[in-house]
């Protein structure tokens, strides 16, 4: 069971397919719905993870839940909405089914508040601002609940980029770059995350935190002075100022992937940008 069948939802839909899973959906978007139907997804509902209305129309116990919405917009109110008013109703619900084998959410790195170069494993502080909170929050509800899963996973992911997502590319493109060229930039594939999901399937029982990057964490300067050889274009400048819809510059910090190697054997297939960017400009 999928709720939120965005862009790394839809990937996993897709990836267990596949391997020949039965795949139930949730989604708040009826265009998404009509996509997911037609790919092969075998039961797409249309709702909100923080509503009610889907309770009645997903039965029966999953092997896995995937918790993996996005904010929707709206500011900070939007991701208490999401994130931790839907995480809350997600575990009434599966409370209502008995649980079951196992709960992966996908959260985010920007749960630390991290800056200066430092590197950055699970057992950093976190915190800081109202997000940062939020995202906390919907967290602590996942690995406490003991009632909804025997595996309670949380999956901090690092940047998101791949096929029709590669927002520094378009930024090279245009000759100003966002934020600080000095600052490391922390990248993680779609597809692997896909990997990542699958990898934590099948953990030990138990509540589990792991961060979700590549073994890159390379400068921005590096990576858009790249791209922009690579796309035969000047190097752009840098404006100091946050990336589009952000409210803050990204921090300077290198998120560690180690404890989800040394627990489940995921590797990156794209251990740098290089190589994910390669496979995009490959497509």
């Amino acid at each position: 069971m999928i709720f939120g069948c965005g862009y790394i939802g839809r990937a996993v839909a897709l990836a267990a397919l596949a391997e020949g899973m039965h795949v139930t959906a949730l989604t708040r978007n009826a265009e998404k719905a009509g996509s997911l139907r037609a790919e092969g997804v075998h039961e797409v509902v249309l709702g909100d993870l923080a509503s009610t209305n889907w309770h009645a129309q997903i039965a029966g116990r999953a092997d896995y839940v995937l918790n993996c919405v996005s904010s929707g917009g709206g500011g900070i109110e939007g991701y208490r909405h999401s994130y931790q008013n839907g995480m809350a109703n997600l575990l009434a619900w599966l409370r209502s089914q008995g649980g079951v084998g196992a709960v992966i959410y996908t959260s985010s790195t920007s749960v630390f508040p991290q800056d200066g170069g430092v590197h950055v494993d699970e057992n950093a502080p976190t915190g800081g601002d109202e997000r940062a909170e939020t995202l906390l929050a919907a967290e602590n509800l996942l690995l406490t609940a003991t009632y909804a899963a025997e595996t309670r996973v949380v999956l901090r992911l690092a940047g998101i980029y791949g096929p029709g997502r590669h927002h520094l590319m378009e930024q090279v493109r245009t000759g100003a770059a966002a934020g600080r060229g000095e600052a490391h930039l922390n990248l993680v594939y779609r597809d692997d995350i896909v990997a990542a999901v699958r990898a934590v399937w099948n953990v030990a029982p138990g509540a589990h935190v792991f961060n979700v990057a590549d073994d890159g964490a390379a400068t921005k300067a590096a990576m858009v002075a790249w791209l922009a050889a690579r796309l035969g274009l000047p190097t752009p400048t840098f404006t100091g100022a946050p990336a589009g819809g952000r409210r803050t510059v990204t921090p300077d910090r290198i998120i560690l992937n180690t404890k989800l190697k040394a627990v489940t054997g995921w590797r990156p297939s794209c251990p740098s940008f290089r190589d994910g960017y390669e496979k995009i400009l490959s497509l």
